[in-house]
């Protein structure tokens, strides 16, 4: 079985045991990291090698190419090598060899009488400088592409940029809404940079792909972990799971439909083939019941009263479901979509919170003080503060409690008055001497 993903990504030796359970054999070098690595079963087959001379090469993320070994260089999963390409050459990782890769361009539509480009030699010193001194441009370049392409008005965005092995070429990847003539940008970018153009437009699945991040799930995104090719995803996979249609959780970053509701569609249809259908109704002697949901995996089914809102919901298995159904098609209605024996569910909750939990228990109640225990002799000697209040006499005014006159308190004040009668508090020596002047 030949699979282009990620179940083999770890680094291994020979003879060590990988997570799948096989046993790798590369000659001893480490597997090439990568989505695309494939697991060569064939390796230890005598004559594996020497019954075909194509090799399949590994170049930047998700581009790979066939090329004919002519020089019958003794070549190796894993070696860096020169291969043929226009104009120049190009430098890859070698990934298959063998009787594996006729099946791998089986896969691929690649015919046996098409032209196949050469593998030149292994990658020499020279080779490898040139390689990383073109990889070191890629992010410069695509930064200064975007502002050309914004200073010509293209409605387009340039995702990534790739340069050839030998630096004299870089491909362009880009993605656009509607189609762009892009005729004029390729002149600029020949002209700025000196290289060979080309142009190659992506979708925002293959854009998410390249750029790579976190989905919602926690995980590292799968198109950019594992994922070679992408399947169309339709509402009707979200409809068979009983998933809501809410865009704003069924699509992924790249703004389309997650390709992880593909992953379990096959296991619902089968399962769903073993339920009865949804336009199905149960006729009881007293109701009619109507198709609310299910539970696939358990085979249960919850069937209403209502057609439109959840009222009286019966919960029971498919296999008692397809019972009623043969009743009511000899023309019986039974007593109850229950089987006789079978306990109702219990309606009521147990908490008010969708939780199951009691939230109140964090909340402080209110400790009630306890009555001290009271004895005869305390009773008797201590009577209750009630008891003490009602009995206490009313507080009376000492100066007529006594019958005595009542004094200032303040003997300073009565010695000014005395001394200054005028300012007497009647005020009536002022008043006189107002009324008879000549005194």
């Amino acid at each position: 079985m030949i699979t282009d993903d990620n179940e083999h990504t770890d680094d291994f030796v020979d003879g060590a045991q990988h997570p799948c359970g096989h046993s790798c054999r590369c000659s001893g070098k480490e597997a090439p990291r990568g989505k695309l690595h494939c697991y060569d079963w064939l390796a230890d087959v005598p004559g594996n090698m020497a019954d075909f001379d194509i090799v399949e090469v590994q170049f930047k993320n998700t581009r790979k190419g066939f090329f004919r070994n002519s020089l019958n260089l003794p070549l190796e999963i894993g070696d860096l090598v020169a291969v043929e390409s226009a104009p120049g050459h190009d430098i890859g990782q070698v990934t298959l060899t063998g009787r594996l890769v006729d099946v791998q361009m089986k896969k691929a539509n690649i015919k046996p009488d098409a032209e196949i480009r050469r593998v030149f030699r292994k990658a020499k010193p020279g080779d490898l400088e040139k390689y990383e001194e073109a990889k070191a441009k890629e992010n410069d370049t695509m930064i200064r592409a975007r502002k050309i392409a914004e200073s010509l008005h293209l409605n387009m965005k340039i995702g990534d940029v790739e340069y050839q092995g030998d630096g004299n070429k870089a491909i362009f990847y880009y993605i656009a809404d509607e189609r762009v003539d892009f005729r004029q940008l390729i002149k600029v970018l020949a002209e700025t940079f000196k290289v060979r153009i080309e142009m190659k437009q992506i979708g925002a699945r293959q854009e998410a792909g390249r750029i790579g991040g976190i989905g919602p799930c926690g995980r590292p995104l799968c198109c950019a972990s594992w994922m070679t090719n992408f399947v169309s995803v339709g509402t009707a996979a979200a409809r068979y799971q009983d998933i809501s249609l809410n865009p704003q959780k069924l699509a992924g970053q790249c703004a389309k439909l997650k390709c992880c509701l593909n992953f379990e569609v096959d296991s619902y249809v089968e399962s769903v083939k073993r339920m009865p259908s949804k336009d199905v109704r149960l006729e009881t002697a007293d109701n009619t019941y109507f198709h609310f949901k299910y539970d696939v995996f358990k085979r249960e089914i919850t069937y209403s009263t209502d057609k439109n809102i959840p009222a009286n919901l019966v919960t029971i298995d498919a296999d008692r479901a397809f019972e009623v159904i043969s009743m009511n098609k000899r023309g019986e209605k039974p007593q109850s979509l229950l089987r006789e024996g079978d306990e109702k569910p219990d309606s009521k909750r147990q908490f008010n919170d969708i939780l199951g939990q009691d939230i109140t228990r964090f909340d402080k109640k209110k400790k009630k003080r306890k009555p001290k225990p009271k004895t005869d002799g305390q009773d008797q000697q201590q009577p209750n503060d009630q008891q003490q209040k009602r009995n206490k006499p009313e507080r009376q005014p000492k100066a007529q409690s006594e019958g005595k006159p009542r004094t200032n308190k303040r003997p300073d004040r009565q010695q000014k008055n005395e001394q200054r009668p005028d300012r007497d508090r009647n005020g009536s020596e002022r008043r006189q001497k107002n009324q008879n002047p000549d005194e």
